[in-house]
C-alpha cells in the first residue's frame, strides 16, 4: 500500500508539474500575441501577467504573431490544412443575411425584403473577412459610449442625415456622439429621467428593455448607467452603419425589423419595450406589431411610444402629415393597446406610456366588447422563422411567482420558468448546481486570460448559452453578454436567462448571425461543436465566428477532446492562434478548452486574394 500511495503522489506531481507548465508556457505565448497589437491594436498585454517569461517553449509548437508565422502548425493527423484566403475588400462589412442586393430581389411590403435571406450553401464566402484600413480597437467603456474611431466604421452619412437632431458628429479620426435623438434633443439622459418618472428604472424592477428601431442606440447607451440592459435592433438600411455604430460604442444591438416573422426573443421577457420615432405601423394589419410586442412583455412591463402620432394636434404641421391621418392612427393604437390590456399611465409631450397588467387574461374577459383572439400555439417561444399572427399569446405561463425580483438580486435566485417546472428537464437542484459550475470555469478561465474583466473586452457572446450561467459569473458594470440559445439545443431556457436579468436570442449557427463583423471582443462556446457535429461544417460556424470577432479578440472553445481537435485543423487554416488546454479538473477529464486569438490584419495587409 505505500508504495502504491507514492507512486500515486508521483503521478499526481508530474501531472501538477505539467499543467503548470502548461499554463506557465500560455500565459507567455498569450502576452506574446496581444503584444503584437502595440500601434495597430491596444497593446493589450500589458495587462496580461508576465509570469512564465522564462517558459521554454515546446519546439513543436508555434505562435508567433501577425504575419510572421503558421498558426496552428501542429496537426495531429497530418492532413494537410485548409488555408482561407482574405475575401475581397467590398466584402469589409459583409452581412450574409442582411445582404443589400439579396434584398431587393424580396417584396417591399411590410418589410420583408429586410428580414433576414440568408445565401444558400454554394453562395457562402469561404474567405476571411478583412478589417478595414486604419481599423483600431475600440475605446474601453465608456469612453466608447461617446467616441468610435472613424476608420472602424468610416460612413458619414448619419453625420449629415442627422446633423440637426444630434446623433453623431464627424470630429477628425473619430465619430463623437452626444447623446441626442429624434425625440430628445437635450439627450437621452435626460429623456430617461422623464421616463424615470413614471417607470420604476432605478430599483431594479426594470432590467431588460427592447428598443425597436434604435438608431444608434444611444437610449440604451445611457440606459446603461442606471443598471438596464437594451436588447436594441434596427434593420440594415439606407442609415449605413446604425447598429454597427451601436457595437462599436460598446451597446448590445442586432440587425433585425419588425416585419412579418417574429422576434427572436422568448415571451414574457422584457421588462419595458420602447419606440422612439421609429417609424413602424403600430396601427395596421389589426395591431400584429403590437401584438407581437406584447407576446415579448412582460406582464406589468412597460411600452413607450415617443413620437408620431402622439400629441398630433400640436405637431402634425412640424410632422408634415395630415391631422386626419395622425388621428385616425393614435385611435388605432390606443384601440389595440385597450385589446392587450394595457394601460395608459402617461403621456406628456410626445411621449406616451403604457403599463401591461399583470392578469391580462382576466382584464379581457372582462371586458364586455372584448374581440380578443388567443393564439393556438402551444409555444410561444417557437419563433425561428414563424410568422407573426393576429392573435393574443396568453400572459399566464410562469404560475404565481411571475414577478421578479429586483436586479442584482434576480440574477442568481431561481428564475419563475425553473421554479415553476417549466423548463423541461431542468430542476432547482440543477440549476443552483449549473451557477456553481459556471463560477468555476469563470475562474479558472480568468486565470489564462488575465484581460477578462479589465474592461478590454466589452461586447462578449456565448454562443451556446445553456442556463446563462457564465454570464451570471461575468456580470460586471465593465462588459455584457449575448447569450445565444442554438435553435436545436435539447433545452429551451432563455426565457429564464431573461429572468435572470440577462439578454439573449434566439439563433441557428449553420446560418450568419445578424450583426455586423468584427462586433465581439471575446467569443465563448461550451459543447457547439458537438451540438452541431451532425448539422452542419465547423468550417462555416468557425468562419462566421472569425466574421464577427475582432482582431485581436479571443475565443474560448469547452467541449469534448473529439470535437475540438477536429475545430482546430479548420483553425489551422485561419489566421489565428490557439492551444489546446486540459480541463480545469486535469488531464482525465474528456472535456477540453481550445483558446484561441484571431491576428491583427486589415486589408492592407492582404498577400493573397479571394477569388470569390
Amino acid at each position: 500500500m505505500a508504495n502504491k500511495s507514492s507512486g500515486d503522489n508521483r503521478t499526481r506531481n508530474s501531472v501538477s508539474i505539467f499543467i503548470v507548465a502548461g499554463l506557465c508556457c500560455f500565459f507567455y505565448l498569450l502576452g506574446s500575441w496581444q503584444r503584437s497589437g502595440i500601434g495597430k491594436g491596444d497593446g493589450i498585454a500589458l495587462a496580461v501577467t508576465k509570469s512564465g517569461e522564462n517558459c521554454n517553449i515546446l519546439p513543436n509548437l508555434n505562435f508567433e504573431t501577425r504575419h510572421g508565422g503558421q498558426a496552428g502548425s501542429i496537426d495531429d493527423s497530418g492532413e494537410e490544412i485548409k488555408k482561407f484566403k482574405p475575401c475581397r475588400p467590398r466584402y469589409t462589412d459583409h452581412t450574409p443575411c442582411q445582404d443589400q442586393k439579396r434584398a431587393m430581389h424580396f417584396p417591399r411590403e411590410n418589410m420583408i425584403y429586410r428580414e433576414r435571406h440568408c445565401p444558400p450553401p454554394e453562395k457562402k464566402l469561404h474567405c476571411l473577412i478583412p478589417a478595414p484600413k486604419g481599423y483600431v480597437t475600440p475605446f474601453p467603456w465608456p469612453k466608447s459610449r461617446d467616441y468610435v474611431p472613424y476608420a472602424n466604421a468610416p460612413y458619414k452619412s448619419l453625420t449629415v442625415e442627422k446633423a440637426i437632431q444630434n446623433w453623431v458628429q464627424y470630429e477628425g479620426n473619430v465619430f463623437r456622439f452626444p447623446g441626442g435623438g429624434t425625440q430628445f434633443p437635450q439627450g437621452a439622459d435626460k429623456y430617461i429621467d422623464q421616463l424615470t418618472s413614471v417607470i420604476p428604472i432605478q430599483n431594479g424592477t426594470v432590467r431588460t428593455a427592447l428598443d425597436t428601431g434604435c438608431g444608434v442606440a444611444s437610449w440604451g447607451a445611457y440606459l446603461w448607467k442606471r443598471n438596464v440592459i437594451a436588447m436594441s435592433f434596427a434593420p440594415r438600411d439606407s442609415h449605413e452603419a446604425q447598429v454597427q455604430f451601436a457595437l462599436e460604442r460598446g451597446v448590445p444591438a442586432v440587425i433585425g425589423v419588425l416585419g412579418t416573422v417574429k422576434m427572436p426573443y422568448p415571451s414574457r421577457a422584457f421588462d419595458m419595450a420602447h419606440c422612439s420615432r421609429c417609424l413602424i405601423p403600430w396601427g395596421a394589419a389589426d395591431g400584429i406589431l403590437m401584438m407581437e410586442v406584447d407576446r415579448v412583455l412582460r406582464p406589468g412591463g412597460y411600452w413607450v411610444l415617443s413620437g408620431p402620432p402622439i400629441n398630433w394636434k400640436t405637431n402634425f404641421k412640424a410632422w408634415q402629415r395630415p391631422k386626419e391621418e395622425l388621428q385616425e392612427e393614435q385611435r388605432k393604437i390606443e384601440e389595440i393597446a385597450k385589446l392587450l390590456c394595457w394601460e395608459k399611465i402617461s403621456e406628456k409631450g410626445e411621449t406616451a406610456i403604457w403599463q401591461k397588467r399583470m392578469d391580462a387574461d382576466s382584464c379581457r374577459s372582462a371586458q364586455e366588447d372584448s374581440e380578443a383572439t388567443l393564439c393556438k400555439s402551444a409555444d410561444p417561444d417557437d419563433v425561428w422563422y414563424n410568422k407573426m399572427e393576429a392573435c393574443i399569446t396568453p400572459s399566464k405561463g410562469n404560475g404565481d411567482d411571475e414577478v421578479l425580483k429586483p436586479f442584482p438580486e434576480r440574477l442568481f435566485a431561481v428564475p419563475p420558468r425553473i421554479a415553476n417546472g417549466l423548463v423541461s428537464g431542468v430542476s432547482i437542484e440543477a440549476y443552483l448546481e449549473d451557477n456553481k459550475k459556471w463560477k468555476k470555469h469563470v475562474s479558472a478561465y480568468k486565470k489564462i486570460n488575465k484581460l477578462i474583466d479589465t474592461g478590454r473586452y466589452r461586447n462578449i457572446m456565448d454562443m451556446n448559452s445553456g442556463l446563462g450561467g457564465f454570464a451570471a459569473a461575468l456580470q460586471s458594470p465593465k462588459l455584457w453578454v449575448m447569450n445565444v440559445m442554438p435553435t436545436i439545443a435539447k433545452k429551451n431556457t432563455l426565457g429564464a436567462i431573461y429572468e435572470r436579468g440577462l439578454i439573449g436570442i434566439y439563433h441557428d449557427w449553420c446560418e450568419a448571425f445578424s450583426t455586423y463583423p468584427r462586433t465581439y471582443d471575446l467569443i465563448h462556446a461550451h459543447g457547439l461543436f458537438s451540438l452541431y457535429k451532425d448539422k452542419c461544417a465547423f468550417e462555416d460556424i468557425l468562419l462566421e465566428m472569425d466574421r464577427i470577432l475582432r482582431p485581436e479578440g479571443a475565443v474560448i472553445l469547452r467541449d469534448d477532446v473529439e470535437v475540438l481537435i477536429k475545430a482546430k485543423k479548420v483553425m489551422g487554416g485561419m489566421r489565428w492562434d490557439f492551444k489546446l488546454m486540459d480541463h480545469e479538473d486535469g488531464p482525465l477529464v474528456p472535456e477540453k478548452i481550445l483558446v484561441a486569438v484571431k491576428k491583427y490584419w486589415t486589408v492592407e495587409d492582404n498577400n493573397s486574394t479571394s477569388t470569390r
